[in-house]
């Protein structure tokens, strides 16, 4: 499949130990797209924020089982990317 620049990126992940991992080593964690790999991925960091991009850490996560009213539901799965930049640079509006 063939995605632009825009459509790998979907949000950035904002939690306690993201946060801590961007202060402390200069990670950044973000929900990408399902069929994205780790080169599109670092390139569309690149571009976007025009920074050295080092390495990329992929992960993908099932969806949970929910109960409803009407029985069982099923979140979507998901994947996230741990993108790791070259020393002394950051992501500014991350």
């Amino acid at each position: 499949m063939n995605l632009n620049t825009a459509d790998i990126l979907r949000r950035p992940r904002i939690t306690e130990k993201s946060v801590f991992q961007q202060n402390a080593h200069g990670h950044y964690t973000f929900q990408i797209h399902p069929d994205a790999n780790k080169q599109q991925v670092k390139e569309a960091v690149q571009r976007l924020f025009d920074v050295k991009v080092t390495a990329v850490k992929i992960q993908n996560y099932a969806g949970k089982t929910r109960r409803t009213r009407m029985g069982s539901g099923q979140k979507a799965d998901w994947k996230k990317a741990i993108v790791v930049l070259a020393s002394g640079q950051t992501l500014e509006g991350v």
